[in-house]
């Protein structure tokens, strides 16, 4: 009889790793921003931006690494090995490195396996001799050449995670469609009953029904039921709405020390995720505004960057408002993101008139016509700034006076929270 002996098994650390988590961990490496195009120069900021985001594989295991290493999720040996010092052994270094490379790459290959990441660029032999491993070998240059991006399954996952920690951050709340002063008859009971009207869905509350009946003739057998004493229940009307989340990507967005777009694409993700699971009648579309305006696919959302540019927020508006106009919904809404004032503005022969130096008032005069028009088109501007310069908390007001609107003044850590909230809640109250 042939026997088989099994032996224990041990895990690696690929085995007990928690994929979502490390993923969860890489999303802002994953949503980098950074400045399209480069490094520039301006005549009153000088040299601003760095180079493009490093989208190569090496690049990506650096971030790993990075993210295991603060998860104290790596050995300590290992940990000793990261920081140059030696155990002792030449070749139980040299064995600790090459676990390190080994999963790595594992890594890397279960995250293109699970469906969150493809290569976009076939690695290319370098030309001459050169080592295989080790700095400025064949397998570091290779790693260098490819590029990988975020799949679609990437994309909602990480929306996913936003949306479970902003969920998380502000406290429970029940999910379900806009709620409304309206009332009308429907599935879910949710208010009084009322008495049956041509026209209404029959979700017949029994109870009352049976009561009416009983006070009319008194109790006996059988129960005479008549038209009158038909009673059904009523729930909340359920409105549909059609959102514009327009993004400021002009320069002033990832200057001064902080990165304020990358968390603005977040919540992109997470509102879509939010509209696609929860508010399937909801459309949400992104606009991004800088010297123009143009709109983006959601797919696309991940790889935005800001760049060189100023704020037509009029601009934006006016794309903003034609998208909005051809849907049929409840409610439309514009949510804008944004932290600095109007300075660009697009005249009538379609050239750019920019001014950064204070608020002008023809970029201004301009932008408020906008915004009068969207209140005049029944579209609601709830404005969340990134700023709280006095000129443009008075700018804000201003909108949200013209648009009957909100206004936040929020930062990064905040902006996430601020906007669910609004989005779920649809409260309406005026900004002083």
């Amino acid at each position: 009889m042939k026997y088989t002996t099994y032996s224990r098994f041990v895990p690696g650390l690929l085995e007990t790793l928690n994929l979502q988590a490390l993923l969860d961990q890489l999303a802002d490496f994953l949503l980098q921003s950074g400045f399209a195009g480069g490094p520039h120069s301006n005549p009153f900021w000088g040299e601003f931006g760095e180079d493009d985001p490093d989208r190569s594989l090496d690049a990506l295991r650096q971030a790993i690494l990075q993210a295991l290493m603060e998860s104290g999720q790596l050995t300590p040996e290992m940990l000793n090995v990261l920081r140059g010092e030696s155990t002792g052994d030449a070749q139980r270094d040299a064995d600790l490195q090459r676990q390190l490379a080994e999963l790595l790459d594992q890594i890397v290959q279960k995250l293109i396996e699970e469906g969150y990441l493809n290569l976009t660029q076939a690695p290319q032999l370098p030309a001459g001799q050169q080592p295989l491993f080790g700095p400025g070998g064949m397998a570091q240059e290779a790693a260098q050449q490819v590029q990988f991006s975020l799949t679609e399954k990437g994309i909602d996952f990480l929306g996913y995670r936003t949306l479970k920690h902003l969920l998380g951050s502000i406290g429970k709340s029940s999910f379900g469609a806009h709620e409304t002063e309206h009332l009308a008859t429907g599935i879910e009971a949710e208010a009084a009953s009322k008495p049956y009207e041509y026209g209404d869905m029959l979700n017949l509350d029994v109870n009352a029904t049976l009561s009416h009946a009983l006070e009319r003739e008194g109790l006996g057998v059988p129960i005479n039921l008549e038209y009158g004493d038909l009673m059904v229940h009523q729930a909340e009307y359920r409105s549909s709405s059609a959102t514009v989340l327009m993004l400021d990507c002009s320069h002033s967005m990832i200057l001064y020390g902080e990165d304020r777009f990358t968390p603005a694409k977040k919540v992109a993700l997470a509102l879509t995720h939010l509209i696609r699971t929860q508010f399937p009648g909801d459309t949400l579309r992104v606009v991004l505004f800088h010297d123009t305006a143009e709109e983006i696919p959601l797919g696309q959302l991940a790889h935005a960057q800001v760049g060189p540019y100023h704020t037509n927020t009029a601009e934006g508006l006016k794309l903003a408002r034609r998208i909005l106009m051809g849907q049929r919904k409840d409610m439309r809404q514009i949510i804008m993101i944004t932290d600095g004032k109007p300075s660009a503005l697009t005249q009538p022969d379609g050239r750019i008139y920019v001014n950064s130096m204070g608020l002008d008032p023809h970029i201004l005069q301009a932008t408020y016509r906008e915004v009068a028009l969207c209140r005049r088109s029944g579209i609601m501007i709830n404005t969340f700034m990134l700023a709280r310069d006095r000129s443009l908390v008075e700018f804000v007001k201003k909108v949200s006076a013209i648009c009957r609107g909100k206004a936040y003044f929020t930062n990064t850590m905040t902006l996430g929270q601020f906007i669910l909230m609004d989005f779920m809640r649809r409260k309406t109250r005026r900004v002083s």
